[in-house]
């Protein structure tokens, strides 16, 4: 009878140890990107395509992405500050300087970190900013700016399901 005993609270204290695995599932929505469309300036209702559209931080050389042929593109906000400044270069990696053409933008927001799970922790959300969402500038040497209207159509940035900017070109 002592065995059994022994036995069962040997068992009850080894189930006692263990803890249900926590992992985060890969459909759980993270921190969003900013979502952008770009649309034909002449005709607002089509959308248009970027050709060697290189989005860098601003300040590096090295483009963090390239984008071609694509109507919509995704940038990441920086989770550590409220605003996040980039720049937009058109015709990236063009042989005739004369095409390559850069725009920058410092979109500026306010974040909220969300409790998601245990497993998956905290992400951040973003709200652009009401009056000033973004500040578009051109180059040092102004080569005209190739995003014509920008539009802010979503201001809460909370998935990446839906489109925050429409910028025409």
């Amino acid at each position: 009878m002592k065995k059994i005993i022994l036995f069962v609270f040997l068992l009850a204290t080894g189930f006692s140890g263990c803890e249900k695995d926590d992992i985060c599932d890969e459909n759980t929505g993270t921190t969003p990107r900013l979502i952008i469309q770009f649309y034909d300036f002449t005709n607002p209702t089509l959308t248009k395509s970027v050709t060697n559209l290189a989005i860098t931080k601003s300040g590096d050389t090295t483009p963090y992405v390239i984008y071609s042929g694509v109507s919509k593109i995704q940038v990441p906000l920086d989770i550590a500050s409220d605003l996040s400044q980039y720049q937009f270069i058109l015709n990236y990696g063009n042989s005739n300087p004369t095409f390559i053409n850069t725009d920058y933008i410092e979109f500026n927001y306010t974040r909220n970190n969300v409790y998601v799970s245990r497993a998956c922790g905290y992400k951040t959300v973003f709200k652009l900013n009401d009056t000033n969402p973004y500040t578009q500038t051109d180059n040092t040497e102004p080569d005209g700016l190739w995003m014509r209207n920008i539009t802010v159509i979503q201001s809460d940035i909370l998935t990446e399901n839906e489109t925050h900017l429409n910028i025409s070109l």
